[in-house]
C-alpha cells in the first residue's frame, strides 16, 4: 500500500493545487517527484506538529496538502495541530499513514497507534478510508484530493487477497440469508473475518471507508445482531452502529485492538493473534457471541 501510494501521490502532484508534506518518514520515496516538483514536497525534518500546521498554512491559502508519516506521529503527536490548525480554522488536508495498528511492532510502542481512527473520530465531519488491499490506494487518495474537507486514509502491510475499489458502502461478499447475523468487516481484516465464519450461517459486509458509516447499508441488512470487526482500537464505531440501530431490537458485538498494553513486541502476526484479531481467535469471539447462553454446558 505504502508504494502504491507514492506512486499515486507523485502522479496527483500534476494538480498544482497539491503539496505533500512530509517530516522525514519517506522523504527518499519521493525525492523524484520533489525534483519533477520543485517547491511542492516540502520536507519539514523530525517536527511532526510542524508538519501539520505547514498543512494547515497550506490549506489556507487554497492548497490542497497531503501529510504523510507513521501512524502515532501524525495522529497522536500531531492533534493538537489537526484540531486547531485544520478542524478550527475550517481548512482541509489528506493525512495519509502508514504503520496502522502494530504493523511495525518490532519497533516497539512508540510505533503502534491502534487508537488513530477514534482520535479522528472526536473531530467533525472527517471521512477516513481504511483500504484492504493496495489496488484500493489509488481511488481512495484521489477522491479524498479532489475532495473538500479533510480526510485520513490509513494504510497497511496487512492486505486481503481480493481488491474492492467501488465505493465505501457496505458490500456484501457473503450473503448467508435474510435473519442470520451480519458481520462488519473493516478493511485488512476481511478475509480473517471470511475464514472465521466460513462454517457459520453469517451474512459478511465489507467496507473500506468506515467514516462516514454506511448507515442506510447497515440498517437494510442487520438483523438481531451485528459484528463488528475492525483493524484498529475495539468498539471505535460502535457508537455509529448504535445510533443507526437504535430503534431496532439487536445486540452489538465489537471486535479490535484490546486497550490492554502488552508491553511486547513480536511481528504484526503476533499482536493479531495477542488481541484475538487472526481467523482463530475471531472465531472464538464469534462462536461465544452466537452461542446461546447455557448451550454450551
Amino acid at each position: 500500500m505504502r508504494e502504491t501510494f507514492v506512486t499515486t501521490a507523485a502522479e496527483v502532484l500534476a494538480d498544482p493545487r497539491t503539496t505533500i508534506v512530509l517530516a522525514d518518514i519517506s522523504a527518499a520515496a519521493f525525492a523524484p517527484a520533489a525534483a519533477r516538483y520543485p517547491g511542492r514536497v516540502v520536507n519539514v525534518g523530525i517536527r511532526e506538529q510542524l508538519m501539520v500546521g505547514v498543512a494547515g498554512g497550506l490549506a489556507l491559502t487554497g492548497q490542497r496538502p497531503i501529510v504523510h508519516s507513521y501512524a502515532p506521529f501524525l495522529v497522536e503527536r500531531a492533534y493538537e495541530q489537526i484540531k486547531l490548525d485544520l478542524d478550527h480554522q475550517g481548512v482541509g488536508a489528506v493525512l495519509v499513514s502508514v504503520g496502522a495498528s502494530h504493523d511495525r511492532a518490532a519497533a516497539g510502542r512508540t510505533h503502534l497507534a491502534p487508537a488513530d481512527v477514534a482520535l479522528i473520530d472526536t473531530l467533525n465531519g472527517w471521512t477516513v478510508h481504511v483500504p484492504g488491499h493496495p489496488d484500493e490506494v489509488p481511488a481512495l487518495l484521489r477522491d479524498a484530493v479532489c475532495g473538500q474537507g479533510s480526510a485520513y486514509l490509513r494504510l497497511s502491510t496487512q492486505t486481503n487477497a481480493r481488491a474492492y475499489p467501488e465505493a465505501g458502502e457496505l458490500r456484501v461478499v457473503r450473503d448467508a440469508g435474510p435473519g442470520t447475523p451480519l458481520l462488519v468487516a473493516v478493511g485488512p481484516l476481511l478475509d480473517a473475518a471470511l475464514a472465521a465464519v466460513a462454517d457459520r450461517p453469517v451474512t459478511v459486509a465489507y467496507t473500506h471507508r468506515p467514516r462516514p458509516f454506511d448507515t442506510a447499508g447497515l440498517r437494510a441488512l442487520a438483523g438481531t445482531e451485528v459484528i463488528l470487526v475492525e483493524p484498529y482500537l475495539a468498539g471505535t464505531s460502535a457508537r455509529v452502529v448504535g445510533a443507526a440501530l437504535a430503534d431496532k431490537p439487536h445486540r452489538l458485538h465489537a471486535l479490535g485492538v484490546g486497550r490492554s498494553d502488552l508491553r511486547r513486541y513480536g511481528t504484526s502476526e503476533d499482536h493479531d493473534r495477542w488481541h484475538g484479531l487472526d481467523a482463530a481467535g475471531l472465531r472464538r469471539s464469534v462462536d461465544a457471541f452466537l452461542t446461546p447462553a447455557g448451550a454450551a454446558a
